[in-house]
């Protein structure tokens, strides 16, 4: 009974375009009833009102609002962040500028983090989370992406990861650790003016979250950098996420903008430029 219910909720969601139908007809199905995945196996079907609320799901997802947004959680490593409308979701590809984040914190005694547009926390959370001596100052400048990241560092930050709301590329926000930090992450704004993202992206994730400015996109991450250089102590390492067609020019800025070294681009699970690292001389 189940799988006829999901069959029809897949197709309804392929021929509307969505990526993963089966898998998002599942998530859906088992959110509405409460379970996992693995646990719909042991589910025989909806009551009355379980039908009439997944069917409403799967025709909010038809029309291309986001899966997370419908469930109110996205995945992240090992946590489960609230998000919602306002807050960019994350995406698995920050995965690997996160693992190098902790990768290079847990070598460290007390780590000192900062992750500058900090947006659902997922980041510094991770790292406090994998990483039991680090302490991360996050920066986030939406008050609505502050309110979830609020909300998430309630729940897992274990108050090791200290939330301000400002703008990062302003030298005020965060000055009481200027030269302290031992290092900097940041997932920027950066898609070019001219890009046109899916709708899941384009209606539903904030903006100001995408668009980095300038026909390259890079124009938030060029005034980023003199704050990053700043917050760095010297031999401090910066992770800077960006576009696959990026991996040339995030490490150019860099270079251009002198005071680095060690500059190095680094690769996705499929293979495609995703974030750039370098250390302050």
């Amino acid at each position: 009974m189940l799988a006829g219910m999901l069959s029809v909720a897949v197709q309804r969601l392929a021929e509307a375009g969505v990526d993963s139908p089966q898998v998002d007809a599942e998530w859906l199905a088992a959110h509405v009833l409460g379970t996992t995945r693995s646990g719909l196996l042991l589910v025989e079907g909806f009551d009355s009102d379980q039908q009439r609320h997944f069917d409403d799901l799967v025709e909010d997802r038809a029309n291309r609002i986001p899966l997370q947004h419908l469930t109110g959680l996205a995945g992240f490593r090992y946590l489960e962040l609230a998000v919602g409308p306002g807050v960019f979701i994350p995406r698995p590809e920050t995965e690997m500028l996160a693992q190098w984040a902790i990768d290079r914190a847990g070598s460290l005694d007390s780590p000192v983090v900062v992750e500058l547009c900090a947006g659902s926390a997922a980041i510094s959370l991770s790292i406090v989370d994998e990483c039991a001596a680090a302490v991360v100052h996050a920066v986030e400048f939406s008050p609505l992406a502050v309110a979830w990241a609020q909300r998430n560092i309630d729940k897992y930050g274990q108050n090791r990861v200290h939330l301000v709301s400002g703008d990062a590329t302003d030298p005020a926000v965060l000055s009481d650790v200027d030269g302290q930090a031992d290092l900097l992450v940041c997932n920027p704004p950066y898609v070019p003016d001219d890009s046109a993202p899916p709708p899941e992206v384009a209606d539903h994730d904030p903006a100001m979250a995408l668009w980095g400015g300038g026909a390259d996109g890079l124009d938030t991450v060029r005034k980023l950098v003199p704050r990053m250089h700043a917050l760095l102590k010297p031999g401090g390492w910066v992770g800077i996420e960006h576009a696959d067609v990026q991996g040339e020019s995030v490490p150019a800025i860099l270079a251009a903008a002198g005071g680095w070294t060690d500059i190095s681009d680094h690769p996705d699970l499929s293979a495609r430029p995703r974030y750039t690292t370098a250390r302050r001389r």
